[in-house]
């Protein structure tokens, strides 16, 4: 019995102590936009307008996340492997092995600031509050681009063979003024430095005689207003909460409500013209609102296909691709009419 029994310890103490190249995806916290949050002892409005009057705002316009458990055993990854609120991934897939965690928490963290800056803008921009563009950055650079490796997303453009940019369209039209294979300078500011750097221009791929430089340039605008709008969650990532935080902001700084006093939850990024874009993990994240109460999720249009499938019992799907779209969305169902859904008809 001592020997038949040696193996089956070794197999529990190796189960409970070894760890896998796995994470485990699962809901993560939601946090109610037009609520309030415990700030280190402090309570404060998640979403926080200093300087103007707001609007009086009730039930809950909840962000979601997907929580990440890194580190499992072979018992734990197992467990929540048959859980059905869980999913086991490739370790791999959340921190890629030629990066660091601190490297991916702290584009994490970037992502998430730019999203706030976005949803702010992109709120005022539907309350018809002057917008002004300070400046053109460089958004993505493609994998096979010919600026790939000479600009880097985050770069501030400041002129094109010498023309000063100011726009996204100024910066295409300077590109597009010249053929393929010119050495094209420019001048960029990137961590607070001008530099000038040269990029031998490939083919448009919409007209060959055209250059193409291979980026997507950003307009990075600015809100000309008397008041400041503060976003007070910490120890968040990624830019999946920038719609709900867009609409927190609508909903303070515009009569009416748009919860319509219920318990709406969603998910999606979105740029300073209110497009709203797909995200990762919808699935976990319509558990982790169905959980926190919630009976209506705006769901990104690009993600409707997986949200279908997976839908908790009693959540409501809601199909939204543009601010303008959510709001007017919200403010049917809050007179109970109809709203988009995810319905594959």
């Amino acid at each position: 019995m001592l020997v038949a029994l040696g193996p089956l310890l070794g197999l529990g103490i190796a189960g409970s102590v070894a760890t896998v190249p796995y994470v485990a995806l699962g809901p993560g916290p939601t946090f109610n936009t037009i609520g309030t949050v415990d700030d280190n002892g402090q309570v404060k409005q998640v979403v926080a307008i200093e300087g103007a009057q707001t609007e009086p705002v009730s039930g809950n316009l909840n962000m979601t996340t997907v929580s990440v458990r890194d580190k499992l055993t072979i018992f734990q990854a197992f467990g929540l492997w048959l859980s059905s609120d869980h999913g086991i991934v490739p370790r791999a897939e959340v921190y890629p092995p030629d990066r660091s965690r601190q490297d991916v928490d702290k584009d994490n963290a970037a992502d998430f600031a730019k999203s706030e800056n976005s949803a702010e803008i992109a709120a005022l921009r539907y309350l018809k509050y002057p917008i002004t563009v300070v400046a053109v950055g460089v958004g993505e650079v493609g994998d096979k681009s010919p600026a790939k490796g000479i600009l880097n997303e985050g770069d501030q453009l400041l002129s094109v063979d010498g023309v000063p940019v100011k726009t996204a369209k100024g910066v295409q039209e300077q590109v597009s003024a010249h053929k393929p294979g010119t050495e094209l300078p420019i001048e960029v500011r990137r961590d607070g430095k001008q530099q000038n750097v040269k990029v031998k221009l490939g083919e448009r791929p919409d007209d060959k005689s055209k250059g193409f430089l291979g980026i997507t340039p950003e307009e990075q605008d600015k809100a000309e207003v008397p008041f400041k709008v503060h976003f007070n969650l910490t120890d968040i990532g990624g830019p999946s909460a920038g719609l709900m935080f867009s609409l927190a902001v609508v909903d303070k700084l515009s009569p009416g409500e748009l919860s319509g006093g219920t318990f709406i939850a969603g998910t999606g990024t979105i740029d300073d013209q209110g497009k709203v874009g797909p995200i990762g993990g919808i699935t976990y994240k319509m558990i982790a609102a169905r959980q926190a109460g919630a009976i209506t999720f705006l769901v990104p249009a690009d993600n409707c296909s997986e949200a279908r499938e997976h839908i908790p019992a009693g959540l409501r799907l809601v199909k939204v691709d543009t601010l303008p779209g959510a709001v007017s969305a919200l403010e049917s169902l809050s007179t109970g009419g109809p709203a988009p859904t995810c319905d594959a008809k």
